[in-house]
């Protein structure tokens, strides 16, 4: 199926084949006609799926053809709530792109940053509006943003709005909507309260699902090295001094622990930075732009400052820390292998989080295979820190019974798996960014 088939207008369709995209993925196949109709959606979808263009694309061509002509300023007709200030900037940025040829505009409003330009632009009128929750209601209040000609309301993420304390919030906003509007609600998973909170927003919705779990793990070379604690630095820096890695974006699973990632490669003249909740706005994006034009080839960030993180040509995904909870494992080695290509994402595991990989396993349904000669094995050394200490600990056995990624040449070992010498025509497809 083309995009043209999915019945989009001739200047959406042009800015999709400018940039180079002919072929929806499955959620815009699926979501697109649906938004068309004018029907609420109720969508499951993970980053990297091409969720952004599934909404943006039906939004900007509802616009388009419902445009008056302009007797005044614009009202804001379409309003995307999302919980990170990155993501905010990628969603507003797709819609620039896909709308470039319809005269549809937007802008972005965000915390963290003086507030003089966002009002700047509110002034002079805008059709679509992005924002993280905090500056919206700030901005409400202030009376620079009123909600009433809304006509198009999209919650995307939802799952980590809830993560992150803004419920209250998201209700808040919800009251002042118009009772009469279309409303679209994404979330990467479907836990009761989200479900709930979905049944407040939606009316009699349509419902997608896509990229499950295995699908996401399946598309991503994996392997995992089992280390201490005290080994994890020497075995990162070891990785990305020996082994061809182009763009790779590393998890910690604290603020604290990203920034003395960065300091460990720094002292090892190895370019890196660290994204993450304590820095400045305006350090973040530096970061982020650094990261995509290849100034930097490390970036270390939080989970919740890589959501909005989408980059097409990131080869790899390093877990430093695993999670401990299995699904964020998907949504961060989703990362990489956007847009039908394939990707590496390796992990670090030491004693403490077996558990952890193990539970990764169950839910992917695959065992990941193990680097068995590297450098930096667990050698039993490290104590355990008094909170992850009580946990329980895996059985013996936890080790996963995988095949392991057998040493190459004179090197201590190999993981290294090219993703382009996978056999099969990938065909490209749209993701997030080019779409965030």
């Amino acid at each position: 199926m083309t995009f043209k088939e999915l019945e989009l207008i001739e200047p959406i369709l042009q800015a999709l084949s400018s940039e180079g995209y002919t072929q929806p993925t499955p959620i815009q196949e699926q979501s697109i006609p649906i938004l068309l109709s004018g029907k609420d959606l109720l969508g499951c979808a993970q980053t990297g799926t091409g969720k952004t263009a599934a909404f943006a694309t039906p939004i900007l061509q509802h616009l388009y053809l419902d445009k008056q002509p302009n007797n005044g300023q614009r009202k804001i007709k379409a309003l995307v709530i999302t919980p990170t200030r990155e993501l905010a900037i990628q969603i507003a940025d797709s819609f620039t792109t896909y709308g470039k040829f319809t005269g549809i505009k937007n802008t972005v409003i965000f915390g963290g940053v003086k507030q003089g330009a966002q009002t700047t632009a509110l002034r002079q009128g805008v059709d679509v509006l992005v924002a993280t929750p905090g500056r919206l209601l700030d901005l409400m209040n202030q009376g620079f943003i009123n909600l009433k000609d809304i006509k198009y309301f999209v919650l995307d993420e939802a799952d980590h709005m809830l993560d992150m304390g803004f419920i209250h919030d998201i209700k808040k906003i919800i009251a002042k909507l118009p009772e009469k509007r279309q409303s679209l609600f994404f979330s990467a998973t479907m836990p009761p309260d989200i479900v709930a909170l979905s049944r407040k927003i939606l009316g009699n919705p349509e419902k997608v699902s896509v990229t499950p779990e295995q699908a996401t793990a399946e598309k991503v070379v994996q392997a995992v090295y089992f280390t201490g604690k005290k080994g994890k630095p020497k075995l990162l820096v070891h990785l990305l001094q020996t082994e061809k890695i182009g763009s790779v974006l590393v998890f910690s699973r604290t603020k604290h622990g990203a920034n003395k990632i960065v300091k460990e490669l720094i002292k090892a003249d190895i370019n890196a930075e660290a994204i993450h909740g304590n820095k400045s706005q305006t350090a973040r994006q530096l970061a982020l732009s650094n990261f995509k034009a290849g100034i930097t080839k490390v970036l270390v960030a939080t989970d919740i400052a890589a959501r909005g993180i989408d980059i097409d040509d990131m080869s790899h995904v390093i877990n430093y820390d695993l999670p401990n909870i299995p699904e964020t494992y998907v949504h961060r080695i989703g990362r990489t292998g956007r847009a039908g290509a394939s990707g590496i994402a390796l992990s670090f595991c030491d004693m403490e989080e077996r558990v952890f990989l193990r539970d990764i396993q169950k839910l992917t349904g695959q065992n990941i295979p193990v680097v068995k000669n590297h450098p930096f094995p667990d050698d039993g050394t490290d104590e355990p820190s008094p909170k992850q200490g009580r946990q329980q600990r895996p059985r013996q056995q936890s080790r996963p019974a995988a095949p392991t990624v057998k040493s190459r040449g004179s090197r201590q070992q190999s993981w290294a798996v090219n993703p382009n010498n996978r056999s099969g025509q990938q065909r490209r497809r749209l993701n997030t960014r080019k779409e965030n």
